[in-house]
């Protein structure tokens, strides 16, 4: 079991349901459905350039995947992150894009939001404890010696290269699109996420993911408003 901490819309936001259609899974039921072909690319096309967000379901990572710490418990997690969660502030990104990450695309924030960064910083110490370390696999797949001697330190440190400077929000809507197709997912994405972007986006709840079992789907395990303002939201297959 493998758990992470993600800002995700609601489930029953307007973003989730686009999610839902463009990856074909919602994280929140567990359910899936075949993909049908869009605009110029085949339904097995998109199928495959979506396969790692589908598995991850539709998030922006905070604290990436982590197994629990020796002598450290689920509930002992949960208990901290429902006391976590009331004490944080609900926020607003000012403004949300369609960005480029190298040949992967995503939903970013316009500008540097420091709500954002302060959110995601506080996040991945308040968890800090909870994290195994990584095994020798976990860290060979991170590449360590392409990454930076900032982000390797993160790496070893906190279990994920792109935390604190290195930190770069994105909600991930394909795997690596290849150079002669990025003119034509970029058309389509815009086309359809057209109602998100340039748009704000509020966060006023952190999500916890699991994972029962390696390469096993993420799904939520429940949400919680920041500021204690209303009950946990469970997930549906959780209910």
């Amino acid at each position: 079991m493998r758990y992470a901490f993600y800002i995700s819309p609601d489930e029953d936001a307007p973003l989730t349901a686009a999610a839902e259609r463009w990856l074909g899974a919602n994280p929140f039921t567990g359910e899936t459905r075949p993909l049908e072909p869009q605009g110029d690319f085949s339904a097995d096309e998109l199928t495959a350039l979506t396969a790692d967000p589908r598995r991850y379901g539709f998030h922006g990572t905070l604290k990436a995947p982590f197994e629990l710490a020796p002598g450290t418990s689920e509930s002992e997690l949960l208990d901290a992150f429902a006391t976590f969660a009331e004490t944080c502030i609900p926020f607003r990104i000012p403004e949300v894009v369609l960005g480029q990450l190298g040949p992967f695309f995503a939903l970013v924030p316009a500008v540097h939001c420091p709500d954002l960064q302060g959110f995601a910083d506080a996040t991945v110490r308040h968890f800090a404890r909870f994290r195994a370390p990584l095994s020798e696999a976990d860290i060979a797949r991170r590449k360590p010696e392409t990454l930076s001697t900032q982000m390797r330190g993160n790496l070893f440190d906190w279990g994920y290269p792109y935390v604190f400077e290195s930190f770069r929000f994105h909600m991930t809507l394909t795997g690596q699109v290849s150079a002669e197709r990025q003119f034509s997912m970029k058309t389509l994405l815009a086309q359809e996420f057209a109602p998100f972007i340039g748009q704000p986006m509020d966060v006023t709840s952190l999500a916890l993911f699991v994972e029962p079992a390696r390469g096993a789907p993420f799904t939520v395990h429940s949400l919680l408003p920041l500021g204690g303002t209303s009950k946990r939201k469970m997930a549906r297959h959780d209910r």
